[in-house]
């Protein structure tokens, strides 16, 4: 089994992190990123705007690895590993109590955006997703 390289794993972190499930062709390493589901209300325009990406993954099923967008407790893990990461301080001390109350997400986001660790912030949830994308894609046969 090979691993697959980092253009590859940056590119599906990109589409994760906009909201898309990927599917990874592993032999010819192509990259097909379609928005999740539940992001659209009506399903017939959903089917119609992504027919052919879906037809391709469903007609090519076992070459395709499906990596799918990452669930809200796995980003509420990433987001609690920074802030455990983050040295003793004010704003680490913010940061936990935000994630132990109501609507952590955008509040998080919020206090972090107009902090001084925001690149740190998204170097770290870039790095978090990277390895998780890597752990997905080895756990499959990936071509090379």
């Amino acid at each position: 089994m090979n691993k697959p390289n980092s253009e590859i794993i940056s590119e599906i972190v990109q589409e994760l992190d906009s909201g898309c499930d990927c599917y990874l062709n592993n032999k010819t390493h192509e990259i097909i990123a379609i928005p999740n589901f539940g992001n659209f209300p009506d399903e017939v325009e959903f089917q119609e705007l992504f027919k052919e990406d879906l037809m391709k993954v469903s007609e090519q099923a076992s070459t395709f690895i499906k990596i799918e967008a990452l669930k809200s407790y796995e980003s509420f893990k990433i987001m609690e590993r920074f802030a455990q990461k983050l040295p003793n301080s004010q704003f680490k001390t913010k940061l936990e109590t935000i994630l132990l109350n109501k609507k952590p997400f955008q509040k998080f986001k919020l206090a972090v955006e107009s902090s001084e660790y925001r690149k740190l912030w998204f170097d770290f949830k870039r790095q978090e997703m990277e390895e998780i994308v890597f752990q997905k894609l080895t756990s499959k046969p990936f071509d090379d």
